[in-house]
């Protein structure tokens, strides 16, 4: 494990508190901001670390902040918090290089491990033995599946893919459960990720 710093972004007081709180239970430092541009502004005198950020904020948004970060050959590895229905902004945010996200509600223990995760990148030295594996599983998808898997990559909510595909939602979540299953990815932030990992 690298630094054990954890930037945490967001406007709501009692999430920031509340999540200072969870990192400290589990022996890891958090800094706290009400804004990405507060963040933006100490960055210079910031400790490396991982950067936890919610999507929607006044002023810049989390998104906003990933992409000056960027700008700013910044590494520092982001995981989002999203809100239910923010999925299309959530794939738009891996695109352009979130680690991970995580959707509200969302368990103590999952954001933990997208921290442990964020903070031992060595996945990445295999990252082609995995581009292989992820390309393999991907083509022994159905037509069907490929396009449902599509929709989900485009941020596109199920009753969104059951319209265009002329099938019911429910027919849709059985199809993205198939996926899911087939790919073996444990949430929807993974599946992306492997997409984009086969496309890029």
């Amino acid at each position: 494990m690298t630094e054990s710093v954890v930037h945490v972004i967001d406007d709501d007081e009692a999430m920031r508190d509340s999540l200072a709180f969870l990192l400290d239970s589990a022996g890891l430092t958090a800094c706290t901001y009400d804004s990405a541009q507060l963040f933006l502004d100490a960055l210079e005198t910031a400790p490396p670390g991982v950067i936890v950020t919610d999507i929607r904020m006044p002023g810049l948004t989390g998104l906003d902040l990933v992409r000056r970060l960027k700008a700013r050959s910044c590494a520092y590895p982001v995981i989002m918090i999203t809100g239910h229905g923010d999925v299309p902004l959530a794939v738009e945010a891996m695109k352009a290089g979130v680690v991970d996200f995580l959707e509200k509600p969302f368990e103590e223990e999952n954001l933990l491990a997208a921290i442990r995760s964020a903070q031992c990148p060595a996945a990445e030295v295999n990252a082609d033995p995995e581009r292989e594996r992820v390309k393999t599983v991907l083509e022994s998808l159905s037509p069907r599946e490929h396009e449902v898997l599509d929709g989900v990559v485009e941020g596109k909510l199920n009753k969104v893919i059951a319209h265009e595909l002329g099938i019911s939602p429910r027919t849709v979540e059985v199809y993205r459960a198939n996926v899911m299953s087939k790919t073996g990815a444990r949430g929807l932030s993974e599946l992306i990720r492997m997409v984009l990992l086969v496309r890029s």
